[in-house]
């Protein structure tokens, strides 16, 4: 909406700052933040009344989490949804399509995540949505935004990727690129999601993944500073750290919430769709081996998982005292903050080396 004042303002210059990427993104992290904190505690009183008991917890987890975290209600990514869309809304380009491309990942894997955070509520269990359909709807979604991102990029671009450090390589995967990214954005979406266990845990890392995002989002949407840095040039992909911007103004007001102890809990609900949309994003900007390395921690804690899965299944032992690999630290005495700022640490080096890819070309 307020990209539509610039476009109209004609001569009035002071209304020009609106056609900017940067003023917007700033704008729509300030506007997330406050949205967040006026309407978050309503969210989580209501949340509360609704859900009584709170989400389940794993009994064969740490049993602090069963004395400190029990009936705490969950669900709270409807706080970073609302915040998010609301402020895309207002600040956004909305005639741009990878914006709706986007959008349509985000809400679509948040209302899996929310249908599977309203099962565990109701039937008072950790298990949700069965496994193979909540995987299966995933794939339809994420597979329609990849092919929906091939209409929108030309030649055999339109279905290659790019790797870091190598400024010229494009490998043309042809159809396959639609699985193939498909698969990015469910993998990221399921990583977050088994991020997801301590309090703040999972949003400070999304935040800092969509900030290394933005900049790569705003550098691969400006033909200047993409051939200056040498990467490829998408363009429309700028406007996407509008969005980005939106989800740390959001994840900032819901962090006032998940502190330590936590009112509120993320869910599937927003762990789900904050990383298919990190995905959505990455494979719009061609940066879906970057992803891998920004998005290093959630990467570290699915691996954790399919190796303890694989190995008990195969030898009947498990290489991690528990899986995700957050508990296995706090099973080694980790208290929940250590485990917790000490992965936060881990996804800032992770970021840096990141967007050092940008420029070692």
């Amino acid at each position: 909406m307020f990209y539509l004042l610039g476009e109209l303002s004609g001569q009035l210059s002071a209304l020009n700052v609106f056609r900017y990427i940067t003023f917007r993104t700033g704008g729509a992290i300030m506007t997330a933040l406050v949205f967040v904190f006026l309407f978050g505690p309503r969210i989580i009183a209501g949340l509360r009344v609704r859900q009584g008991k709170g989400q389940p917890i794993r009994e064969d987890g740490p049993q602090s989490h069963l004395l400190t975290k029990k009936g705490t209600p969950t669900m709270g990514g409807l706080m970073i949804l609302s915040g998010m869309i609301v402020s895309t809304l207002l600040w956004a380009d909305l005639s741009n399509p990878y914006v709706w491309i986007v959008l349509w990942v985000t809400v679509g894997f948040g209302l899996i995540g929310f249908y599977d955070d309203y099962l565990k509520v109701t039937k008072a269990t950790h298990k949700g949505f069965s496994g193979k359909a909540r995987l299966g709807i995933e794939f339809l979604i994420a597979g329609s935004a990849a092919f929906a991102v091939t209409l929108l990029e030309t030649g055999p671009f339109a279905t290659s990727i790019a790797f870091p450090f190598l400024k010229d390589l494009l490998l043309n995967l042809g159809i396959v690129f639609i699985p193939f990214a498909a698969f990015v954005i469910v993998g990221a979406g399921n990583a977050v999601n088994l991020t997801d266990g301590l309090d703040g845990l999972a949003i400070v890392p999304v935040m800092i993944a969509c900030a290394s995002f933005a900049i790569i989002a705003y550098l691969s949407g400006n033909a200047v500073f993409a051939e200056y840095l040498q990467i490829h040039h998408v363009p429309g992909t700028g406007e996407l750290a509008v969005l980005c911007g939106a989800v740390i103004g959001a994840g900032l007001g819901f962090l006032w919430f998940n502190a330590p102890p936590a009112a509120i809990f993320m869910g599937d609900t927003g762990s789900l769709s904050l990383g298919g949309m990190i995905g959505a994003i990455a494979v719009a900007t061609k940066h879906e081996i970057v992803l891998a390395i920004i998005g290093g921690l959630f990467v570290l804690e699915a691996v954790s998982v399919i190796v303890q899965v694989a190995s008990y299944k195969l030898t009947g032992k498990r290489v991690f005292r528990m899986a995700p690999i957050h508990h296995h630290f706090e099973h080694l005495g980790w208290t929940e903050s250590q485990v917790v700022i000490r992965f936060w640490i881990i996804a800032v080096v992770l970021a840096l080396i990141g967007l050092a890819t940008l420029k070692l070309r």
